[in-house]
């Protein structure tokens, strides 16, 4: 084996190990995001909670996720990334004993609020991480993989939980089991932390981006803020997870409202959403590649989610092809997430990445936040058709604003061409 094939097959370990580790991570902060939802229909036969009451506690993780993800974006800029996750996972760990141990609605509102600060760092962290130890080459590749870790982790709490559940005859040991899988990858990634060390990065992608992005005075840490890319990203992020909040909580009980389909089908519609949304994401990466304008490969997919939750709402669809519909949906919403963070890489100004990503993620969390009570509520009197007209309006905006950041990413793209 030559020299330069020898460079190629070590930068290539380098990368998948990073990446598999950072989509290890990402899984688990995902499959915490469905730890309190996926028991919701055990706590209503223990503790006779209403929906809106269930949805105040995806409400609360959200919220403390959201604000707490704009404000990790700096101290991963400042202590860097590593660190911060490890908190993160100690965070899950202790939601999910809170879980276990809870006796009413105060003790399930810790475990939110605690699973809500595990969350919190995870995006600034990963993509700091990435952006920083993956080559140029394999970028888009790392960003498909992080996307179908996350969904992945969706789908497979479901599967987990509902398992132990059976096997055991006990919520609570099933909610201290998720404890003891957030432990494991805690080890795992603390055996591989060189792997997931930022400070030690052979990748600067923000300082790729040309000469004069370097040349330029230092800017205030919180100039970032007053570029519009990045509130427009926030909102793309807010409309397209608030809709995606209306399938992770509410889409099980919303088909056996309309349809009369049994439990054991529709508890299947959210894991099915994020196997497909996975499936999309592996697709999406590829597209990531060969595409200049992002948004028009977003639009696309999210249209054609949209299309997809509004069949099952109008009640067309006979008995479970409702509820293959609505998990297909997810494909398209899958498809689109590659493209989605390249497009907020692009609109990242230089050195900025941990602060960018909390920033504009946090409108993921918010989506969740005020999507979750929103959507209980519209169950609660009796509007089941209305989580999924609602989640397809929320997907067209947020066509709207992934198109309003492509043409300014653009633009800025022609503006520094000129100016070379």
């Amino acid at each position: 084996m030559s020299n330069a094939s020898k460079v190629t097959a070590a930068a290539l370990t380098h990368d998948a190990r990073t990446i598999g580790l950072i989509g290890l991570a990402h899984s688990t902060s995902h499959f915490f995001h469905m730890l309190l939802p996926m028991l919701f229909p055990l706590f209503i036969r223990d503790f006779g909670f209403s929906y809106s009451e269930l949805g105040l506690l995806v409400t609360t993780f959200y919220v403390i996720s959201g604000v707490g993800q704009a404000l990790a974006g700096f101290l991963v800029d400042r202590v860097g990334a590593r660190p911060v996750l490890f908190c993160a996972l100690t965070c899950f760990v202790l939601a999910a004993l809170a879980t276990a141990t809870a006796n009413g609605y105060a003790g399930l509102m810790l475990a939110a609020a605690l699973a809500g600060f595990g969350n919190a760092p995870f995006h600034p962290v990963d993509f700091t991480i990435l952006n920083k130890r993956v080559s140029q080459l394999r970028l888009g590749h790392a960003f498909s993989v992080h996307g179908v870790t996350g969904n992945l982790g969706w789908a497979a709490a479901p599967v987990f939980l509902a398992s132990i559940t059976a096997i055991s005859g006990s919520w609570r040991v099933a909610a201290a089991s998720a404890g003891g899988l957030a432990l494991v990858v805690m080890a795992l990634l603390f055996a591989n932390r060189d792997a997931i060390d930022d400070r030690q990065g052979h990748w600067a992608h923000d300082a790729m981006r040309g000469d004069a992005a370097t040349a330029k005075p230092a800017e205030h840490i919180m100039a970032f803020l007053k570029l519009p890319s990045v509130w427009l990203c926030f909102s793309f992020f807010f409309w397209s997870t608030g809709a995606m909040s209306a399938i992770q909580s509410f889409a099980s009980p919303a088909l056996q409202q309309m349809y009369g389909l049994p439990l054991s089908v529709t508890s299947l519609v959210v894991t099915g959403y994020m196997l497909s949304g996975a499936a999309g994401m592996v697709v999406g990466g590829f597209l990531v590649a060969r595409t200049e304008r992002l948004e028009r490969v977003i639009g696309a997919c999210l249209f054609g989610a949209a299309a997809l939750l509004v069949a099952v709402a109008t009640g067309l669809p006979h008995g479970v092809m409702a509820a293959v519909f609505a998990a297909l949906a997810g494909f398209g919403t899958g498809l689109a997430g590659p493209s989605r963070d390249m497009l907020i890489r692009r609109a990242a100004p230089p050195g900025a990445t941990g602060r960018v990503y909390g920033t504009v993620y946090s409108g993921l969390d918010l989506g969740f936040a005020l999507g979750a009570p929103m959507f209980g509520v519209l169950l609660d009197h009796g509007e089941p058709a209305g989580v999924f007209y609602g989640a397809a309006a929320m997907l067209a905006l947020g066509v709207a604003s992934a198109s309003f950041v492509g043409l300014r990413v653009a633009r800025m793209r022609i503006a520094a061409g000129v100016a070379a």
